[in-house]
């Protein structure tokens, strides 16, 4: 009977079953399980909510429900202006420059057309109109970078909503926002 009374280290490629082998392995699954664990904490459960009333509703570019979600969060009076970016993928006519209930809407274009470009034009507004606070409306991956670009230019407080990212997505969305807290973190550290 092959295969029986086989230890697990048997199985294992030869360059594996030396002690430097193992340590190896054992130090590779150490990150790989830390690599998920803070992938789940930032990207996949990010802290979220919205406070009874904020300043500004910001409603950042991308894919996914985001406008229908900043549209209901302004119908439901949150606060008493929308802010669109123009990074939004389509923006009905005669939205910019209207009303979403009682909320006052304002578009802008983000320079350059990325989160700190968001960040850097929606805390200029907010500044020219004296907010002390706002709520990111973005996608379930980005509500983390989001808020470390914003805070980076906004001295306010920053909330944080967001809509689903399709399943099949995470794997792209996680590795493109490791990536862009790695390039916030390492070569754009300001506003």
């Amino acid at each position: 009977m092959a295969g029986r009374g086989k230890t697990w280290k048997q199985w294992l490629p030869r360059r594996l079953r030396s002690r430097r082998g193992q340590l190896i392995l054992a130090a590779g699954s150490v990150l790989f399980a830390a690599f998920c664990l803070f992938s789940a904490l930032l990207f996949v459960f990010p802290t979220v909510g919205v406070p009874t009333r904020v300043d500004a509703i910001v409603v950042l570019g991308g894919e996914g429900g985001r406008l229908d979600l900043g549209e209901q969060l302004a119908h439901q009076d949150k606060a008493s202006y929308l802010l669109l970016s123009r990074g939004l993928p389509w923006i009905p006519d005669g939205l910019c420059g209207g009303r979403v209930g009682p909320a006052r809407v304002i578009c802008f274009q983000p320079k350059p057309d990325t989160t700190r470009g968001e960040a850097e034009g929606a805390s200029k507004i907010a500044r020219n109109y004296g907010w002390s606070s706002m709520v990111l409306v973005t996608e379930q991956d980005q509500v983390w970078r989001a808020h470390l670009r914003f805070q980076r230019c906004y001295s306010g407080r920053i909330y944080g909503v967001s809509v689903p990212v399709p399943w099949d997505s995470w794997p792209y969305a996680i590795l493109y926002q490791w990536a862009g807290t790695a390039k916030a973190e390492i070569y754009q550290r300001g506003c």
